[in-house]
């Protein structure tokens, strides 16, 4: 047994410090009497034995419920999980060439920005013991949400992805440093980027390469993926009447950088050409990447706070109803 809230114990002192305050102030004499010779010989009460006694009464009382509030508790069990304990920056082209629609979601034609994002949600409901963070790119980088272990906040965050809200072009190098200054200093047992673009590197201050050799550096393994249907695919424009319609474009992915980046790392170059290849691609590495640690999931308690406050409410309510009644005492 041990007590969750120690910190109520120290009331404990307290209450045996009021007690002998107490305690010497009841052995001072109700009445003064020039001389006591008179009672010698009298013998005390059970009732008077019993009111004297009513205090220490109360006092079991009090530390019993003082005992309560430190919440004792006895272990059952300890449940152990096994966790990955795996850091992934999830790095996502937002430049409008992921405005195309050559992919689909639910029987729709979708934009590949939209199916990433949904095939992205599911793949971090299957990482629940992992920290994600999220990182857009596209002229420059930008976070949407740091390394954290709240996947619920971390979905939020995504749903403000959107083509068009970074100044356009496709910087893969400043994307992948972007993801290294998230990871550089974790302490997880394995660090991975997964980066998603449609396109090759045409903007940024760092290339790709170059990123990807301090990638090897710090230990941080980078799976690429290509994102786009092989050949011309359906782009939608505004035409003079701010009609939305489409033209056939062909997206140009830089497959052998990705590759090398890739394999420089450790990892592997996949292609989506449509939204099923690419829900198994993140599948895949889902199951890749496990670094298996065991830990305390959880630990079941039983709480033995009952014991103590029922004994002491008891007491507490004895000491007032006889100290009111039958062992009253007069002044």
């Amino acid at each position: 047994m041990f007590f969750r809230d120690p910190i109520f114990l120290l009331l404990i002192p307290v209450a045996l410090a009021g007690f002998y305050a107490a305690l010497r102030m009841r052995q001072s004499p109700g009445f003064r009497f020039s001389s006591v010779s008179g009672f010698d010989g009298m013998k005390q009460s059970w009732k008077a034995k019993a009111a004297a006694r009513l205090a220490y009464v109360r006092l079991c009382g009090l530390v019993l419920l003082i005992l309560a509030l430190g919440r004792p508790v006895s272990l059952v069990s300890d449940a152990y999980v096994e966790t990955e304990g795996i850091d992934i920056v999830l790095a996502i082209d937002s430049s409008t060439s992921m405005l195309a629609e050559d992919f689909t979601y639910g029987g729709r034609r979708l934009s590949r920005i939209e199916v990433v994002k949904d095939v992205v949600r599911e793949f971090v409901k299957e990482r629940p013991h992992d920290r994600l963070a999220i990182i857009t790119f596209a002229a420059r980088p930008y976070t949407i949400c740091p390394l954290t272990l709240d996947h619920g906040w971390l979905l939020d965050n995504m749903e403000r992805i959107h083509s068009g809200m970074i100044e356009d072009g496709t910087a893969i190098g400043s994307g992948i440093a972007a993801s290294l200054n998230r990871l550089k200093n974790s302490k997880a047992k394995s660090k991975v980027v997964i980066l998603l673009t449609d396109g090759r590197n045409n903007t940024g201050r760092i290339a790709p390469l170059t990123a990807a050799e301090a990638a090897k550096a710090l230990k941080i393994r980078i799976y690429t993926i290509g994102a786009g249907s092989r050949g011309p695919v359906p782009y939608p424009v505004k035409d003079l009447w701010g009609n939305k319609v489409y033209q056939q474009v062909e997206v140009d992915i830089d497959e052998e950088t990705l590759t090398k980046i890739a394999d420089m790392t450790g990892a592997r170059y996949f292609r989506a050409t449509d939204t099923q290849s690419l829900r198994d691609i993140y599948k895949e590495i889902n199951s890749m990447e496990k670094v298996r640690i065991e830990d305390t999931g959880y630990r079941e308690y039983n709480e033995l706070f009952v014991l103590f406050l029922v004994p002491g409410l008891i007491l507490l309510f004895a000491e007032l109803v006889l100290s009111n009644t039958v062992l009253r005492q007069l002044p």
